[in-house]
């Protein structure tokens, strides 16, 4: 047997403190008194001991020099001094410190082509003001009662009077005229509405010429007047330099025919959308229109101007009470149908027995039709479409519907 073998044997036993899994806690270092600490500059701070460190500037002596400073951005480039004048002049060299938002453009000079960098801002667009061309009413009215006001009989004409008076809704009613202003306007009003034509006036230097040979063929008065006075006529800002003076007249609906399609309207008061009405009446061939109590006249420039003139080819009655005349249609054949955001059915759906007479019943732009005269109304119609989309215009919703109802009756022929 060998030495070692021969040798006794030991056992050591050890007894361990700490439970399975869990280590020691590293020792920690021991907080530095006030008098161990170094002055600003002599060490990094640790994140770790940032928050005990304070800098004593009566105690430490500062020992940074903003001169000797350097910074490196890459270990293969040479330091650079950092120069506060540099940087208050904004003369970086962009080779040498990356460009951060915020900084100034740099002008590397004039380029090889001659041109010099200019530099490039970020501009917010130009807002062009929209201007209205339309004079609302109470601007006519304020002035009209102006021109109304001056006594001077040289000054405003009694002729004058009378025009400035129709731009108002209350000199049209006392004077029984409404004026049409435009080219569309009076070319339309002198070709299929003489008789009401009394006179057109024109402004000095007006060169349509197909048109005043057609106002001279009619035989009507042509009168001229100045650039001032034809814009105290004119409900725009911009005028187009003519302007006819006519009577008021209509003609009514004729109720007792086999087919019919007529429209209700129920207090539209934009004059642009009854212009709209009009037009749309006129061009599916509707029987006519009824404007109930509450809607724009139909004679009011705006309305007249929207509908190009042709306002007066189109039957109308005005100034009406919808419920009594709901009742009348009724009795003459009529289903009354309105248009509602929570019918059921569209205008095809409904028996066509019920359509060879038919009233479309629209309302207001914002407060829509009246609920108690969808309650009279024999049916009620959605236009289908997106469910993106709550309602439309009540000009866009009358003419999808008289399209409709002009294709329905040719089918009924």
């Amino acid at each position: 047997m060998s030495e070692e073998e021969n040798k006794p044997k030991r056992t050591v036993r050890m007894t361990l403190d700490r439970k399975f899994g869990v280590s020691e806690a590293p020792e920690r270092r021991p907080r530095r008194n006030d008098d161990d600490r170094g002055s600003f500059g002599d060490k990094p701070f640790g994140r770790g001991d940032r928050g005990d460190r304070r800098f004593d500037r009566d105690r430490g002596e500062r020992r940074f020099d903003r001169g000797e400073r350097r910074f490196d951005r890459d270990d293969n480039r040479e330091d650079r001094p950092f120069n506060r004048e540099e940087r208050r002049g904004g003369r970086f060299d962009r080779d040498r410190r990356p460009r951060r938002f915020g900084d100034k453009p740099f002008n590397r000079g004039p380029r090889r082509d001659g041109a010099v960098n200019a530099p490039v801002y970020r501009q917010r667009p130009e807002q062009k003001e929209t201007v209205d061309e339309n004079l609302d009413e109470a601007a006519l009215e304020a002035r009209a009662a102006q021109i109304e006001a001056v006594e001077d009989a040289g000054a405003t004409p009694p002729w004058f009077k009378r025009l400035i008076a129709c731009t108002t809704e209350k000199g049209r009613e006392r004077e029984g005229k409404f004026l049409g202003e435009g080219v569309h306007v009076v070319e339309e009003l002198v070709k299929h509405h003489r008789e009401l034509v009394i006179s057109v006036y024109v402004v000095e230097g007006f060169e349509n010429e197909e048109l005043i040979e057609a106002i001279n063929e009619a035989e009507i008065t042509l009168h001229t007047l100045t650039e001032e006075q034809m814009k105290r006529l004119s409900s725009t800002m911009t005028t187009q330099g003519i302007i006819a003076y006519c009577n008021i007249a209509s003609k009514k609906p004729v109720y007792e025919t086999s087919r019919s399609v007529l429209t209700l309207v129920d207090a539209v008061q934009d004059p642009g959308n009854l212009g709209t009405l009009f037009r749309t009446s006129l061009g599916f061939g509707s029987n006519g229109m009824i404007l109930g109590r509450g809607t724009v006249s139909p004679f009011n420039p705006k309305v007249v101007r929207g509908s190009s003139g042709t306002f007066l080819r189109v039957p109308f009655e005005f100034d009406v009470d919808l419920v009594d005349q709901i009742n009348f249609l009724r009795s003459k054949g009529y289903t009354i149908i309105a248009t509602d955001l929570h019918a059921k059915q569209s205008l095809r759906q409904i028996p066509q027995h019920k359509l060879r007479k038919m009233a479309f019943l629209v309302g207001n732009e914002g407060a829509g039709t009246n609920p108690y005269f969808i309650e009279l109304a024999d049916e009620t119609v959605k236009i289908p479409m997106s469910s993106e989309l709550e309602s439309l215009n009540v000009a866009v919703a009358h003419g999808i519907l008289s399209y409709e109802a002009a294709q329905i009756q040719e089918e009924l022929k």
